[in-house]
Order: structure tokens, then sequence, then C-alpha cells
């Protein structure tokens, strides 16, 4: 199907912050908040932003919502990172919609879950896939997150998927590297390996992965540069500390009423308020502020402790 070094492929390696949604007090899309936080990231080091996905609660918002959130986005920070847009929806129409605006407004990649709720076959779900792919010239990624999709994406149809031109990769947040290494072996070299697991960063780029996309990274994406940089600087036993410090607040992160409202909360202590969650994604309740006041003090201390080094 041709060579798939068509796009550039560097663009989508390191580190990608998988973006928080950004809502007002009414608990309404906030176009200004969204801008904020995208800038924010720019000049950290970081990759690019992955909109629209698991973290930045895409599939609780309406089509119209998440093109709002798409424009913001392209808006400020489109040419100096590289935006992946998640475009999956439950229907594929919305899907290819939001495919297309995508590509309208100058994103770089889009990609997808499979369809969710309903229990689909390989079948359903490539036609699925290829119903976005076949919408625009973008380059496609797909999103393997089988813990919540219930879809077990097969070698076999990896490849087949593969075998096109524009499809670039695989996100795969399943917790297995056995798996992300044999996606990466299924794929070949050109094929683009990105991890999902934030916890197992080192050990996806260890076995393969060519950088990784993230909700966890959105606090604390200088720590994330940091194994990136001692991984690549062959410093394995750095990146390895670094991993163990990021996994300390992880475990903290997860102990919270809410990974996502305890994310917000964290970047609300540090002037960027993105809101709350959208139910039935929880708010962190008042008494657990304490938790995440301690957990901001240990991240700013992990970070300062990254840029001394």
């Amino acid at each position: 199907m041709g060579d798939m070094k068509t796009y550039d492929l560097e663009r989508f390696k390191g580190i990608t912050i998988a973006m928080y949604a950004c809502y007002d007090a009414n608990g309404e899309i906030s176009t200004e908040a969204v801008k904020q936080l995208a800038r924010h990231y720019v000049g950290l080091g970081v990759t690019g932003l992955y909109v629209g996905g698991s973290t930045g609660e895409g599939m609780l918002q309406s089509v119209e919502e998440r093109k709002l959130v798409l424009e913001a986005v392209m808006e400020e920070v489109g040419g100096e990172l590289t935006i992946i847009v998640h475009v999956g929806a439950a229907a594929t129409k919305d899907s290819v919609e939001l495919a297309k605006h995508a590509e309208v407004v100058g994103a770089d990649a889009i990609s997808a879950v499979p369809a969710i709720y309903y229990r689909l076959s390989p079948a359903s779900v490539e036609r699925h896939w290829q119903a976005m792919i076949d919408s625009t010239s973008l380059p496609f990624i797909i999103y393997h997150i089988p813990q919540t999709t219930g879809f077990q994406l097969s070698t076999e149809l990896l490849k087949r998927m593969a075998a096109q031109e524009q499809v670039i990769g695989v996100k795969i947040s399943s917790e297995s590297t056995f798996e992300l290494q044999q996606f990466k072996a299924a794929g070949g070299p050109e094929f683009l390996v990105l991890n999902g697991p934030d916890e197992q960063y080192l050990a996806g780029r260890s076995i393969g992965a060519d950088g990784g996309i993230g909700g966890t990274y959105g606090v604390m994406p200088e720590l994330f540069v940091k194994i990136e940089q001692c991984f690549r600087e062959g410093k394995m036993k750095e990146a390895l500390e670094w991993q163990n410090r990021v996994n300390e607040v992880i475990t903290g992160l997860l102990a919270l009423p809410s990974l996502y409202g305890g994310c917000k909360a964290i970047l609300k202590l540090r002037g960027l308020d993105i809101g709350e969650p959208r139910l039935p994604l929880l708010p962190i309740p008042s008494e657990a502020m304490d938790e995440v006041a301690r957990l901001n003090e240990k991240i700013l201390g992990y970070i300062e402790q990254a840029k001394a080094e």
C-alpha cells in the first residue's frame, strides 16, 4: 500500500499529554480554559496533545462540544504542538463528522476507540474505523483500550489495518507490555506504538513503544519528559528512579475518590481552573483536598528536582 514514511512520524514520538476537559462553573465547555491549559503545556518538552480522549471526557460531550474544544486548542497551539484528536464515538456517523472537522481545522492526526456499548465483531470495528480513515487524508491512530471498550484487538486485525498508509500507529492502554511488543512486531518498524498506561511508561518504551499518551502526564509533564530524556540517553537506572517517583504520585492519585477530579483539583491549586469532571465522573469532595494539596507539593518537589539534575 505504499511507503508509510509519507507522514512525518517523528512528530508523534515522545510525550503526548491526554488533555483534560475544561468546563466553566456551570459545567459548560470553557474555550478560555481550554486555551489556557493548552498554552500551559507549550515549552515543557512535550510532543503534543491528545484531545477528546478518555481523559478529555470526549465520550461525555456532544459532537458540537467536541468541535468547540478542538477549535480552541488549534487556535491557541496549532502549529506549536502536534495535535491528535480522538474522534471515537458510539455512532460511526458522529465519528466521521468529527474526523472531517479535525481535518478542516488542521489537526495532525485522528484516533479512535472501537465503538462502545454494543459488543462488536472485528468486522464491525474494522468498518467503523475504516469509515473515519476514508473520510479524511489525515493519519489515523488506533486506540486499543479493552478494559473500557470490551473489544480485544487481534494482531491479525492490527496487521490488516496497518497495511494502509494512513494507519500510522496504535495507542495501547491494555496492561500487558507483552501485547505492546507483539503489536510493534505486527506493525513493523515504521508503525508507531504509543504506550497508554502511565505507570509503565518506561516498561513500554523498553519493549518497543515509540512514546506515550497519558492522562496523568497533565499534572507532571516535566517528570515524563525526564523519564523519556533518561531513556534516550541510555540512563536506565535514572529513568527507573523517575518512573518510581511518578508511580508514587499515580498511586496517590488513584487513592482519591476521582482520578480526573484529582488531577483537575491539582491544576486548580496551581492557578489553572478548568472546572470539575462531568458526571458520572465524580468531583473531589472537600475532605479530600488536604490529600490533593499534599500530592501537589510532592509533584512540585519532584519537578524542582528534575530541573536541578
